[in-house]
């Protein structure tokens, strides 16, 4: 491909932007506050407080009235506040994950987001990628589109230039390079496109109902439904009792208020906004959210080799010619000071001539970066040569092909690299060669060198056939290269084998090679499976054979699905890495997709559920320690809340059963309110993860997030809530004396449930390992809360204009400290029970 572009300068850039605008049609919207207010004042929880404000102002109780007017717009504020928040992490993630395009700008190819693309930019297309606007094709070699976004048709479109511009052959925006590469001009952007002007939107960040979801819709619809029983009952029972329906009409609300979990919806939508967010700075881009509720789950992760478990940083290493007719292999090592011998020159130059002009593989980089330091000025004489065909890599056949016309002579040469297998087939070499060859290929991958093979064929007639295979082609030598293991990834997969997480490594390379870098990386041995095995496998003989395999080597993309497919059916919970345009089947069968972010394809990334920003194995294994770090901390919010719900709803529920004065009214539940909601989100949020969460095995997914031992673990938490409520409230008799009263015991009750409260917040985070943090483990956010709110308690009752309207009474010291010791009971019996329960486990240990 000749390049003849500088395409536009960055002046021309800026201006075109400023009148035509950015190159997006499906942009993020964020809803508008007062889309938000409406959709809060549609919740259960919102409709009680406003009900019960207007109850106090109709009967006259205008104070009460405003006082929970004013909760009402707190806990408003509070909950927009924490929507926006989550609103704010899914902006960001989009602006994160938009696609970038490679672009001629100022006589330089340049990667930028598709968004800053403007007219008569010149775009650089390949493979895999998706086509970011509309424009005009100047260049094409082997360009094949898949359309079927706008026009419908499954087969994909040849693309031919047409030299003569008799006719303009146009790309269009959304649609799919399935081969080769080309330019284009941009003729068109954004809204002005084909697919702007029909409306499609391409966004696909989604909130998509996921099992998680639904079990904690059925788990609210359960406790509701109670709730709206026993508060119709109370409303009754209290109103026949006493004959005064207000305050029945006030408890009940109250009760309601009191049972209602709405806290629930909002963990869910927070969680796992604020966990992409982190996923994010760790360079795991998340495009489909609900992906996170499965990351932490993973039982098999299947990576790939180049560049995530390497550096894809390839050199060239070592090459190998025939020296002579007899067979006898000359071997030149890269590494050596001395000047390449003449007999490697032609090895080399084809090796760049059956690469593309401008590489961007790593590869075919490291072949450039070779004949520039050992040829210099002898590989200026193909400057002048034109590129005239291209036969594009594929499954039948592992080796790419170029067809250079020759300008001195007319004549043609075609150069082919590929696995040495393929080339080998190609050149019809009989079985000694091929023996002879393959010791030199197995001498080299012993050593974990990644090996390919050279041919060429000269020619005179411009007629090419469709099969390869009918040229005759002339081995050339063998060329090595290196890609070293990344440094962080033996501690990652040491991390993954003590997770309880298999690794397997797919990948195209030959075995020997796969087997050596799989050794390097730490992984576990195992069986090797090639892909010529595998296609003479059964399903089941397949599925069997996985258990106990580590390195699938020689594989096609077409194969990874039905590795993917068996894997699934042994029970396993799939992460599976990919680059290429084939990846996308496997990429979507497996639970968790995770595509390259800097060599994948568009096609890998619309698949995906994540996107891996540096390509990098190690953070595939950051992003499944922080998955589960989210799933363990929604955990212990959810339990949290289930807990704190029940001293609640039983302190309002008790004195209606002994016909005693209400201790929590409406205004009541509303403060409390106010403590909850920033105590399930915010603390439990930003928890640090378990030191030893990646010590533990994957989690079972068809297990209830909150189950029948979660639930009678925050059950006993929750009574112990209430026990620290009702101690208090039998000995305000007694601490208050003449004092005592409704509004005394009241004051008590709801610094002890503070107090207690505070406690079950460490209690609750803490679940699963000790107690007392350390400094990996402090969670700031949990102690300003436990200690802010115990100040706004303490403000509202000894400051009297907040006080009388909340029915508090200012509280001596003694019976002040007397509430603060009752709050504490529940915090010394968890100690007691756990030191207890460790003393049991050191001893069956011993």
């Amino acid at each position: 491909m000749q390049i003849k572009n500088v395409g536009l300068k960055s002046s021309d850039v800026e201006n075109r932007i400023a009148q035509e605008g950015f190159n997006s049609i499906g942009d993020f919207q964020k809803k508008s506050a007062l889309a938000r207010i409406r959709k809060i004042f549609r919740e259960p929880m919102f409709m009680l407080l406003i009900l019960a404000a207007a109850v106090y102002i109709a009967v006259g109780d205008l104070g009460e009235g405003i006082t929970l007017a004013f909760f009402v717009l707190a806990v408003l504020g509070l909950t927009l506040y924490q929507e926006g928040k989550s609103e704010n992490s899914i902006e960001a993630l989009k602006d994160l994950n938009q696609p970038f395009a490679r672009v001629f700008r100022d006589g330089n190819v340049v990667s930028i987001p598709t968004k800053n693309i403007v007219r008569e930019d010149i775009i650089l297309i390949s493979e895999g990628d998706r086509i970011p606007a509309d424009g005009n094709l100047i260049e094409a070699d082997n360009l094949e589109v898949d359309e079927s976004l706008l026009t419908g048709e499954s087969l994909s479109v040849l693309k031919n230039f047409q030299s003569d511009r008799t006719q303009e052959t146009l790309v269009y925006s959304g649609t799919f390079v399935i081969r080769g590469q080309g330019l284009f001009k941009v003729s068109a952007t954004g809204i002005h496109t084909e697919i702007g002007k029909i409306g499609h939107s391409l966004s696909r960040i989604q909130a998509e109902e996921t099992p998680l979801h639904k079990q904690t819709a059925r788990l609210v619809k359960v406790i509701a439904s109670i709730g709206l029983a026993l508060c119709a009952m109370m409303i009754i029972v209290l109103g026949l009792r006493t004959g005064e329906w207000v305050p029945a009409l006030l408890s009940g609300i109250a009760l309601a208020m009191a049972m209602l979990p709405e806290e629930y919806p909002v963990v869910l939508a927070i969680f796992p906004a604020l966990g992409a967010h982190r996923l994010a700075k760790q360079g795991v881009l998340v495009r489909h959210i609900d992906a996170i509720e499965t990351l932490g789950a993973t039982t098999i992760l299947c990576t790939d080799k180049t560049g995530t478990l390497t550096q894809n940083q390839m050199t060239v290493q070592a090459l190998v010619i025939q020296k002579t007719e007899s067979m006898q292999l000359y071997k030149f090592s890269a590494v050596d000071n001395t000047a390449l011998p003449n007999a490697f020159h032609s090895l080399i130059k084809n090796s760049i001539l059956a690469s593309i002009p401008i590489p961007f593989d790593p590869m075919e980089i490291a072949f450039h970066r070779f004949g520039e330091k050992w040829l210099g000025n002898l590989m200026s004489t193909q400057c002048d040569w034109e590129l005239v065909k291209t036969y594009p890599l594929n499954p039948e056949l592992r080796a790419m092909s170029q067809v250079w016309k020759v300008s001195n002579d007319g004549g043609f040469v075609i150069a082919a690299k590929g696995s040495p297998e393929a080339v080998f087939d190609l050149c019809h070499m009989s079985a000694e060669e091929v023996d002879i060859w393959k010791n030199a290929v197995d001498e080299l991958a012993l050593q974990g060198l990644r090996v390919l093979a050279v041919a060429e064929v000269q020619q005179v007639s411009s007629h090419w056939p469709n099969n390869l295979h009918d040229l005759p082609f002339k081995c050339l030598g063998l060329i090595a290269l290196s890609d070293p293991i990344r440094n962080e990834v033996p501690h990652a997969m040491a991390e993954c084998h003590a997770a309880g997480i298999r690794v397997i490594m797919i990948t195209g390379d030959y075995p020997a090679t796969a087997q050596v870098i799989a050794k390097q990386a730490g992984m576990s041995p195992g069986l090797t499976i090639t892909g010529d095995t595998l296609d003479q496998l059964s399903d089941h003989d397949l599925e069997n054979k996985l258990k106990a395999t580590t390195v699938c080597a020689r594989i096609s993309p077409h194969q990874k699905l039905r590795i993917i497919e068996a894997l699934k059916r042994n029970g396993e919970i799939v992460t599976m890495t990919g680059d290429g345009v084939n990846d996308a089947p496997a990429l979507l069968s497996a639970h968790v997709g995770v595509a390259m972010g800097m060599r994948g394809t568009d096609v890998a990334r619309e698949a995906a559920d994540l996107v891996l920003v540096d390509d990098n194995f190690a953070s595939i294994v950051r992003g499944i320690r922080t998955g589960r770090r989210i799933f363990s901390n929604l955990q212990k919010s959810m339990a949290y809340i289930f807990a704190i719900h029940i001293p609640i709803a039983l302190l309002a529920l008790i004195p209606m059963i002994f016909a005693l004065p209400p201790l929590f009214l409406p205004l009541h539940i509303a403060l409390l309110e106010m403590i909850i909601d920033p105590a399930c989100s915010l603390a439990f949020e930003n928890e640090p993860e378990d030191p030893l969460c990646m010590a533990q095995a994957p989690r079972n997914t068809d297990a209830a997030l909150f189950g029948a031992p979660a639930m009678l673990r925050a059950c006993i938490q929750g009574i112990w809530v209430l026990i620290a409520a009702i101690s208090s409230y039998w000995t305000s008799a007694s601490v208050l004396g003449e004092n005592n009263s409704v509004d005394g015991a009241r004051t008590m009750v709801m610094v002890s449930f503070v107090v207690a409260n505070g406690f079950l917040i460490f209690i609750s985070k803490s679940e699963g390992r000790n107690f007392w943090p350390t400094s990996k483990t402090i969670n700031r956010p949990a102690i300003g809360i436990a200690l802010g709110t115990l100040t706004m308690v303490l403000c509202a009752i000894y400051f009297p204009w907040i006080a009388i309207h909340l029915r508090f009474y200012p509280l001596d010291i003694e019976p002040l400290f007397t509430a603060i010791a009752c709050g504490g009971i529940g915090f010394i019996a968890n100690l007691i029970f756990r030191t207890i329960k460790g003393i049991n486990l050191y001893a069956q240990n011993a």
